[in-house]
């Protein structure tokens, strides 16, 4: 509705739109203080338990919606996005944060942590992250008003230089590493197009065009029909409507920058 441009017709729809994703947000209007790690996140609606996917398409709405940077809602988003970081500071004092301290991100700081990449914590109470949640945790922080010079930001941002990659979801064990896989580049394409950053430099110091890498990655999967399917059915990327849609949304930011 907004890339709409039809003020005239959708301005209040919109408005109305925002205060229903805000009523979404868990904060005191649930009962949950700063000390919850509910708080700050959203989920898939006002009863589910926040992660840090909803999360950050809560705020990719917010910010396209043009709620400006000094709104509550993402100082309290803040909150739940740092604490899904694997990173001991002030902003996560979770058991974990500080287990592998590597900068990466998990799905949910809350009911104890949760990631993806496996089923229950490591033996020393560890919760490995991974990039699909890494690079939606920098978007996400970048949108609440943090710097690249952030020690967050920088930290997350390491981590991919490290796991750079277009062939997998990095992070995640080799069985899953297709989990979610477009899902991923659409994620990865929109954070580093917010990041403002042209190339990423590996922890190898090999420069790498992620614009032009996502661009050949997708032509390389597309069908002979014109449209994307995973060959991993986990979180309905067996859909070729919905992974297409994901690949377009890539694309969307990998247009070459003209010199």
């Amino acid at each position: 509705l907004v890339a709409a441009g039809r003020d005239d017709k959708y301005k209040a729809v919109i408005g109305d739109a925002v205060e229903f994703l805000k009523k979404l947000q868990w904060d005191d209007g649930e009962g949950k203080t700063e000390a919850d790690d509910y708080y700050g996140g959203a989920g898939y609606d006002s009863k589910s338990r926040p992660d840090l996917s909803n999360t950050q398409f809560f705020l990719d709405a917010l910010k396209a919606a043009g709620v400006p940077p000094s709104d509550p809602a993402y100082k309290k988003a803040l909150v739940f996005v740092s604490r899904c970081q694997n990173l001991k500071t002030e902003a996560n004092d979770k058991p974990w944060a500080g287990k592998i301290n590597d900068g990466s991100f998990i799905y949910t700081a809350a009911s104890g942590g949760v990631t993806k990449v496996v089923d229950a914590p490591l033996d020393d109470g560890s919760l490995p992250g991974y990039a699909s949640m890494t690079y939606a945790g920098i978007k996400s922080m970048i949108y609440c008003g943090l710097t690249k010079k952030d020690d967050r930001v920088k930290k997350a941002f390491e981590w991919i230089q490290k796991h750079y990659s277009v062939d997998k979801n990095a992070g995640m064990p080799e069985k899953r590493a297709h989990w979610g896989l477009y899902y991923y580049y659409h994620t990865m394409a929109k954070s580093l197009d917010t990041l403002g950053v042209d190339y990423v430099v590996d922890d190898k110091g090999v420069k790498h065009d992620w614009r032009k890498d996502i661009t050949e990655a997708l032509a390389r999967r597309q069908t002979t029909d014109g449209s994307f399917q995973n060959d991993s059915a986990n979180w309905m990327e067996a859909d070729q409507n919905l992974v297409t849609g994901y690949a377009l949304m890539a694309l969307s930011y990998c247009r070459p920058k003209s010199k």
